[in-house]
């Protein structure tokens, strides 16, 4: 049985190009289980910002190429989403996209006694280490010891 990381992986493939035809950018897709149902989440974006019409379009057109390819073997939901002003950076390009932005940094283990830290994203390097600038100095920290780096939308 594939996992839903595989799944998440080739629907992704899949509809990428669909989102591109439209106009959109592929953000993320998840395939999760919230309670007793699963969820395929599938989140876009573009420079101009997501619109519900945009949600809509998208989902119209990537529930065809679903059905044809039939990635999940089991039944699902169908979200289409915007990744919203505060997102989750799981991958390295959403961290290459979101340089500059103020982000949260939450760590598996205490570093310097903070399980969290706020700052602004400056990038990856060659080894892939987050680097931030935090408290007035450039930080840098592995990816193996960040749980979560999430955007900050400050009002």
């Amino acid at each position: 049985m594939a996992t839903a990381k595989n799944i998440a992986e080739t629907v992704a493939e899949l509809i990428a190009p669909v989102a591109e035809e439209l106009g959109l950018f592929l953000w993320d897709v998840e395939f999760v289980k919230e309670g007793a149902r699963r969820v395929l989440r599938v989140t876009i974006d573009n420079d101009e910002g997501i619109t519900i019409d945009d949600c809509e379009r998208m989902h119209r057109a990537i529930d065809p190429v679903l059905d044809e390819a039939d990635p999940i073997d089991t039944a699902y939901d169908l979200e289409v989403s915007s990744p919203g002003i505060e997102r989750d950076l799981r991958t390295d390009l959403h961290i290459d996209l979101s340089v500059g932005e103020v982000v949260d940094l939450r760590f598996f283990a205490p570093v310097n006694g903070q399980k969290t830290l706020r700052g602004v994203l400056l990038g990856r390097d060659e080894a892939g280490d987050v680097h931030v600038e935090a408290e007035g100095e450039e930080r840098a920290f592995p990816r193996s010891a960040l749980a979560k780096i999430s955007t900050v939308f400050e009002f």
